[in-house]
Formats: structure tokens, sequence, C-alpha cells
């Protein structure tokens, strides 16, 4: 099969493979629509996980199901499927303890494009497919439904770490696609205010759609003097941060009032440290909790996020700005997630 790769650090390019063969609780899919991701471009470019060799790229897709296992009892040949980006081995230790994300090891629920081979192929495997797909209803198109692979479960999960709860404020520090979704997920959550950071006039659009009711941008001033400003000197009782760098984490603790929680899922893929303000922090006894997590995967969040996508109740094909038809596009809108032009916010592939 064909397969678009990270050839070594710094380096991509097409080349043929074997078509992965599958166990007895396994899935062989055929990929009807991809996305490339930031993590993407920190993995190739930046070396955020070390080298990798000929390693296919990409782990959002939907697709259709070309073979499974014999132990596999819920799919079949030809079901329309959606995967996350997150596949866990449900029988470890770590799911049974409620990290599914880690089984196998720290982060080692993410298996696509770093332990193994990635969606950007004309056939993908899933392990534990009866864990880890789920059955895309037929009122739901594969754009909106390949949003649920990474962008809207990740930003999802940063309001389930900060545990936003009724009329809590908010800061949401990025609104790429997934820093999008947190502004959603919060105002579902029943957040009031919602201040989300950001300075792309499309994003900006979007994230008022979402919810936000104040937008902070960073060309203005600081964030902090921003948020303090409009708030009058409180600051907000949660922080998400879905973007900026190693330093955010000043700038999430600085805005946050005491017994707040910074929910991180941005994936810093570069330095070695982090830094906290120490007075900020109340000298280490700031009761100000910093909980950063990869997002769960699983059938059972997939079909619950798919059921509020197909009543309406949050629409992530917002996100997309440049759709495209063909496999052959993998490489151009893998490119555009990292020359980031202003009008973009998320490409999608098509390929059937």
């Amino acid at each position: 099969m064909k397969g678009y790769a990270m050839k070594k650090i710094g380096s991509t390019g097409w080349l043929e493979k074997e078509i992965p063969t599958i166990g007895p609780n396994d899935a062989l899919v055929r990929p009807t629509a991809v996305s490339p991701c930031t993590s993407d471009i920190h993995t190739v470019w930046a070396g955020a996980l070390g080298e990798r060799t000929d390693m296919i790229l990409g782990h959002e897709a939907v697709g259709v199901v070309e073979e499974v296992g014999e132990l596999v009892t819920d799919f079949k040949k030809g079901d329309r499927v959606l995967v996350a980006a997150i596949t866990p081995d449900w029988n470890s230790v770590e799911a049974q303890k409620g990290f599914p994300m880690h089984s196998g090891g720290m982060l080692a629920g993410w298996k696509f494009s770093n332990f193994k081979d990635g969606v950007f192929a004309e056939y993908f495997h899933v392990n534990d497919a009866d864990g880890n797909l789920a059955h895309i209803p037929d009122e739901v198109d594969d754009i909106s439904a390949v949003m649920l692979c990474d962008m809207m479960p990740t930003g999802f999960h940063g309001v389930e770490l900060a545990d936003i709860k009724f009329g809590e404020t908010v800061l949401v520090v990025g609104i790429g696609p997934v820093g999008l979704m947190a502004v959603a997920g919060a105002k579902l959550r029943g957040a009031s205010e919602i201040y989300a950071v950001g300075s792309r006039p499309n994003c900006i659009e979007i994230a008022k759609e979402y919810g936000a009711t104040h937008i902070i941008n960073y060309k203005n001033g600081t964030i902090e003097e921003q948020v303090m400003a409009l708030t009058n000197g409180e600051g907000v009782d949660k922080v998400i941060v879905a973007g900026g760098d190693n330093d955010t984490f000043i700038t999430a603790v600085k805005v946050m009032k005491p017994g707040g929680i910074v929910g991180n899922v941005n994936y810093l893929g570069e330095g070695e440290y982090l830094r906290i303000p120490r007075v900020e922090w109340g000298c280490g006894m700031g009761h100000k909790t910093i909980a950063g997590g990869l997002m769960p995967g699983g059938r059972d969040r997939l079909e619950k996020l798919l059921a509020m996508v197909k009543i309406g109740r949050v629409d992530p094909s917002k996100l997309v700005t440049h759709k495209f038809d063909g496999f052959e596009h993998i490489e151009e809108a893998l490119y555009l997630m990292k020359d980031k032009p202003s009008d973009l916010i998320k490409p999608v592939v098509i390929m059937k």
C-alpha cells in the first residue's frame, strides 16, 4: 500500500509498505477522510518524539472497515467508522485504573504515528477494535466526524481537566481547532464569561459562535493585563491551555483565582522545563492546580460525542477551512498545518 511518512526528523515523503496484518481483536480500516494535526508537525519538524524512520504519519481518520479479526463482535466489513487518535489497550492495568490513554506506559495509548504507522495510508490497523472503533450515524458526515478523532475530544478534555462548573469564568489560551472546541465545551458545561485568546479573524469569529464572550488579542497587550482589567482585578476561576509555549503556565497561574484549575491539553513539543511563578502560585500554597492530560480514547466516548453532533448540540465542521479531494493531497494539507496561513483552522482530505 501507499502511505505518506516521516522519513526522519525534518523530512517527509511517500513510500510503499505492506498492508498491515490484523490479530483476532483488531480491524483493518480504509480511510475515507483524514486530517493533519499540529502534533504531526511537532513530531516531524521539532523531533518531539525523537527520531522516527519511515513511519506513516497521521492520527485523525474516519473510514470503512475492510477486515476484522475473528474475535471482533460489533463491527464488520463495510461498516462506516470513527477511530480516535488515542487507541488504548483496554485490558491493561492502566485502563483499569482509569487512565487508558497511558496503557502500556505514559502516553502509550497514543499509537498512531508514535509507536506504529498512522492513518495517512490506503489502509491502517486498529487494535482492540470493539473498544476503539465507533459506528458513525448516517446523519453525521465525514467532515464533521473526522473532527471527533482529536480536536473535539481533546478540547473537551481540557474542559474536563479544569472541572468547569456552572457560572464559572474561564480563560481559553489559544483558539486553534482544539481551543475552539474547548470554548464550545466550556459553554456546554455552563461557564459564564469565556475569555478566548487569539488574533486570527476567522478563529475569533468561530470562537464567538461557539460561546466566547470576550476576545483577548495578545497583540494588544499582555494577556494578564487584559484579563485582570476585564475582571476588575479578580482573575478567572479556571484556565484551559490549548496553545502557547512552555511559559504559558506563567500567565495561567497569574490570572487564576485561588482554588482554580488549569486544564492543559497543549502538546509541548520542545524544551526541557516549564516555569511557574512562585509568588502568584501562593509560594506553593495557593491551591492553584495544574492538570495536564492526554485525551481519552474509546468507543463509548466517541459515540457520545457523535450523538451530540447528530442532534446539533455542537457543530465541529466549522473548524474545517480547507478541503481537498484525493489521497495525493495529503502532503499539501500537512504543509498547510506546518505553514499555518492566516485563513487556516483545519484542513481535511477526502479520500473516497
